[in-house]
């Protein structure tokens, strides 16, 4: 019947309003920002650094290998990398960003950052309420600001944040067993730790004088 399909639209559409008088589950909208939408696990927006500790510098896990930075579609990261190294999770000297900045004007949220870092350091955010009248100067945001502390990471994908955590556990498991194995074998077969302090002993044989002969 020409108009049927009309006719459906509307008894639809007439049923969700009369249904969210008398069921909530029926509700479509909510009383934003007095009532807040509970995010899904996998919401994402714009990305920051994790970091492990209590001192977001010490305990940034990114070690500016700058992979981020060339991956990115829309070129919306910088980064400096630092002159001298600090330790890493497991305990390797690597460098640090001495700039890491994100420009949010520019990011477009693919999260393609986030699946190229082989070290878990750049993860997703869920905070969007970000508006700002200085979009160049509020929207540009720098290592401090992104900085956030891997219990935050945790609390807003967990699922994901266990896999991470679960990761960086066996890396840091497996330096320490080769290590371990590394100082045994060295122990076992009786090499000498060198002293970087002396320089090794060398023993120069005296010079042979010319044979005694008859006067």
């Amino acid at each position: 019947m020409l108009g049927s399909g009309i006719l459906k639209g509307l008894a639809e559409t007439a049923k969700n309003f009369v249904g969210s008088y008398i069921d909530e589950s029926g509700l479509t909208t909510i009383e934003y920002p007095d009532e807040r939408q509970t995010l899904a696990e996998n919401t994402r927006q714009f990305p920051f650094l994790v970091f492990d500790g209590d001192d977001a510098m010490k305990g940034l896990r990114c070690v500016s290998c700058q992979i981020c930075e060339k991956e990115c579609p829309p070129q919306c990261i910088f980064i400096v990398k630092s002159k001298d190294k600090k330790p890493d999770h497991v305990g390797k000297p690597q460098f640090y960003p001495a700039t890491f900045d994100i420009d949010l004007s520019v990011c477009m949220s693919c999260q393609i950052c986030v699946e190229v870092c082989p070290f878990e350091a750049i993860k997703m955010d869920t905070e969007f309420e970000l508006s700002t009248s200085d979009r160049f100067g509020q929207l540009l945001l720098h290592k401090g600001q992104l900085a956030k502390p891997n219990s935050h990471f945790q609390e807003i994908h967990p699922t994901d944040a266990a896999v991470s955590d679960a990761a960086l556990a066996a890396d840091k498991a497996k330096a320490e067993a080769k290590a371990a194995a590394d100082a045994k074998a060295k122990a076992e077969a009786g090499i000498p730790r060198p002293l970087a302090s002396s320089p090794e002993a060398v023993t120069i044989p005296p010079a042979l004088g010319p044979p005694n002969l008859p006067m």
